[in-house]
């Protein structure tokens, strides 16, 4: 994900292709992290996705025949009505999957927020030291000087949180989720996407890291813990209803609590707000597709994912839940054409890493879906999307105007 540019240990392997299903079935021990090297390279065989990678013809035959068109002529004749109606912008009927035409047929569209950076406490808060905290894998921790942190996780959402507090100015490196512009410069201590080098973390000679079981090794952590460094771990529960539980671990750790208090109620104001103001409408079913092309990595979300919190929150209905996929699952052109998305979401990034919206209308099975025949692909940015930290209100509110075609007021 992540959430800012991901660098995937798979990134040797040769592209996806067909050929996958020769490979073995995948089973449960899908990551809740949406990188996985077992994740890449197998098929899944969910109840609701249980053939693998089928051939472009192969898949739009069986579309065909699923939806009781006669032949492939009629079939174009569809998906060229569809595409008229999305080049018109609305229909008089409802398109597939129940919502309404104006939802379905803007074409591709970028989720973005009109400003990209965090807004910190004023007044800063200034830490009252020591502290001693319970981390969470129950480690009691003494924290004594917040004078140079060091907040990394696999989503960024650890650092959003610390330069929301009013305290970015004592943070002394990022990871490679951290990309909003107040932490841009920082030096980077995550070069695999979400391993710590332990030798650049020591170059940094931080007081206090701030982390969670997205990230590691954990050697790298109990070797920073035996240089006498305090290693904070939060819970890595990534929804938007964890973000409070978040901000107040995080203030703890730093002595601010009250501090952490406001900001949970700003952030907690702002994702109401954002929920409050979705369309009283048809809700579109929404697909995530997390993709690495250059690694060969393809993944559909399901429940618990943390994507479908996200499409929940913006009013749409989560396309790989309603088929029963928990967590990430390898892509398959019949789980997607059963999934039968309305609008397919991916980060931009990734969307980049397949060529674009013409390179993602050609993998398997996208193209036989009534997202695919309309073009109605919406990105986000890496960084943004499942940050899932202090700009989640934000992030709700421009994802609900991208998948409901909708321009801010």
């Amino acid at each position: 994900m992540t959430h800012g540019p991901v660098t995937d240990r798979a990134s040797t392997r040769r592209p996806v292709t067909d050929r996958a299903s020769t490979r073995r079935p995948v089973t449960d021990r899908a990551s809740t992290r949406p990188v996985t090297d077992r994740a890449s390279t197998r098929p899944v065989t969910d109840r609701a996705s249980t053939r693998p990678v089928t051939h472009r013809a192969s898949a739009r035959r069986a579309l065909t025949r699923r939806a009781g068109s006669p032949g492939p002529g009629r079939a174009l004749v569809a998906v060229l009505l569809l595409l008229a109606g999305a080049l018109a912008g609305c229909a008089s009927a409802p398109a597939a999957g129940g919502t309404t035409p104006s939802a379905t047929s803007c074409g591709p569209v970028t989720a973005a927020l009109p400003d990209t950076d965090v807004i910190p406490l004023d007044p800063a808060p200034a830490p009252a030291l020591p502290v001693t905290v319970a981390s969470a894998d129950g480690v009691a921790t003494t924290v004594t000087d917040a004078t140079r942190i060091l907040p990394v996780n696999l989503y960024g959402s650890i650092a959003e949180i610390v330069f929301s507090l009013g305290l970015g100015g004592n943070v002394v490196g990022r990871d490679t989720s951290t990309t909003f512009p107040a932490a841009a410069r920082l030096p980077v201590v995550t070069p695999a996407g979400h391993d710590l080098s332990a030798e650049a973390v020591l170059a940094l000679a931080p007081t206090v890291v701030l982390a969670d079981d997205s990230i590691g090794p954990p050697e790298t952590l109990r070797q920073l813990r035996a240089a006498g460094i305090p290693v904070v771990l939060v819970a890595a529960e990534q929804t938007l209803d964890a973000v409070p539980a978040h901000v107040r671990a995080i203030a703890a750790a730093l002595g601010v609590g009250e501090a952490g208090e406001r900001l949970v109620a700003r952030v907690q104001g702002e994702i109401a707000a954002a929920r409050d103001g979705v369309p009283d409408a048809a809700s579109p079913r929404v697909a995530f597709l997390y993709l690495r092309g250059t690694a060969g990595v393809y993944l559909i979300g399901g429940r618990g994912a943390g994507s479908d919190a996200m499409i929940e929150a913006a009013g749409g209905v989560d396309a790989g839940t309603a088929i029963g996929l928990a967590k990430f699952r390898p892509l398959t052109s019949e789980g997607l054409i059963n999934a039968a998305p309305d609008v397919i979401l991916v980060m931009s990034g990734g969307l980049a890493s397949v060529g674009g919206v013409d390179g993602l209308l050609r993998l398997p099975g996208v193209a036989q879906t009534p997202a695919g025949a309309a073009r109605r692909i919406v990105d986000m940015d890496d960084g943004v999307l499942l940050t899932f930290g202090t700009r989640s209100g934000r992030v709700v509110r421009a994802l609900a105007d991208a998948l409901h075609c909708r321009g801010r007021s």
